[in-house]
């Protein structure tokens, strides 16, 4: 359902009773206006301009204080919405110029005002549905960084590691279709060629922001290898989406941790893995105190290198852990009961007998689950995820 239906807006059309009472057609089409003017998202936009007009009116000639600064910060972020608002009131002007014309007597200047009344009324449609959101829902503040991916197995045993290596690649799959550059940071085999945990690594801009919707419980139903029964199983992977940089940038450290909060432990690397395990101190543990968060790492051979993945990692954690109070913080100011999503919460089902993934939040399957595994219907879904959030962030700025 789009935008524009939910907020209740009339569909702009005309029938034939219109055509025949001349001023029935005078009064629907002005209340069609009326709908679209009233609408709630553009009592919004003019919110939004009376603040920016205020400001200016408020902002000095010499503009250096520091509240002239965030002032002038705050009408430039609006200049965009101040010039499609222009484009809106030369719209509706011609759109209320054109509407008298619908009751002319030549039947020939009725037609052309038709014509030209549903061109401006889509025209201004478009804007109340797509241009004015567009435009009104903040910008993503981790829209330039990249992701680190956190799999881990949960009930099912050995089926849920195999499980793992199988959501692990469909990972890898669509990052590479996004154009971004993907790697295995460290993983932990299973004797059954499974795989416990791993974590990935997403290049590019945006990866954060898409793939940030696959954090949640993912639930698979099949009939494992080694069940002579042929009864389905169902077992479970937990995914964890964090945001990173590639390289952490001047002053952003100290803002997430101080190093003197962090325990930094060396020791020998354990498993397989060639000459360097178990013959140098080159595993490397981290510690933040103030939280418990520990990051382990291995899997590179030398020690320097796996204290840089380790601190990438505790970035990660600490900047997701930032996010999730900062966006806690908003609902509570805005009173908002809307609950954000649950980690702990079950997100996704692959169902293998009947060739079948249902995301839970968009409440929709996709009957095509070797699509969804080679990435393709998984673009989809999260598509379909993004546009969600922001319609709930648009809903979010309808009820302030």
């Amino acid at each position: 359902m789009s935008i524009l239906s939910r907020l209740n807006l009339r569909p702009h059309t005309f029938s034939a009773a219109c055509r025949v009472h001349k001023n029935r057609t005078y009064s629907t089409q002005q209340h069609a206006f009326t709908d679209l003017d009233n609408a709630p998202i553009v009592q919004l936009v003019r919110r939004k301009l009376q603040e920016r007009s205020k400001l200016q009116s408020e902002t000095s000639e010499d503009r250096v204080s520091a509240e002239d600064v965030a002032r002038i910060k705050k009408i430039k972020e609006l200049e965009q919405l101040q010039h499609a608002w222009e484009e809106w009131t030369q719209v509706a002007k011609s759109l209320q110029e054109t509407t008298p014309l619908l009751s002319d007597s030549d039947p020939a200047m009725r037609a052309l005002a038709e014509e030209e009344h549903a061109s401006l009324t889509q025209e201004l449609s478009a804007m109340v549905e797509t241009t004015f959101p567009r435009l009104l829902i903040p910008a993503s503040s981790t829209a330039h960084m990249s992701a680190l991916v956190e799999l881990r197995s949960g009930v099912g045993g050995s089926e849920s590691s195999l499980f793992l290596g199988e959501i692990m690649r469909m990972y890898l799959r669509v990052a590479g279709s996004y154009g971004w550059k993907a790697s295995v940071l460290s993983r932990n085999e299973t004797e059954n060629g499974g795989i416990k945990d791993a974590i990935l690594e997403v290049k590019g801009e945006g990866a954060y922001d898409i793939l940030r919707w696959e954090s949640g419980v993912h639930r698979v139903q099949r009939v494992p290898a080694t069940e002579a029964n042929g009864r389905v199983h169902t077992s479970t992977v937990s995914v964890m989406v964090l945001p990173t940089s590639e390289d952490s940038e001047p002053g952003k450290d100290e803002e997430l941790f101080k190093m003197s909060d962090v325990r930094i432990e060396v020791m020998r690397a354990r498993g397989a893995g060639g000459q360097h395990v178990n013959k140098t101190e080159s595993a490397v543990r981290l510690v933040h105190d103030p939280t418990g968060i520990t990051v382990s790492m291995q899997d590179e051979r030398s020690q320097h290198q796996n204290k840089r993945r380790a601190f990438q990692v505790l970035r990660a954690r600490l900047m997701d852990r930032k996010l999730e109070e900062e966006m806690a913080q908003r609902r509570a100011v805005r009173k908002n009961l809307v609950r954000s999503a649950d980690r702990s919460e079950k997100v996704r089902t692959y169902n293998y007998a009947q060739d079948r993934v249902t995301d839970h939040r968009l409440g929709w399957s996709v009957m095509n689950l070797l699509s969804v595994m080679e990435g393709d219907a998984l673009r989809d879904i999260l598509q379909a995820l993004e546009e969600k959030h922001g319609e709930e962030q648009l809903e979010e700025l309808l009820t302030e």
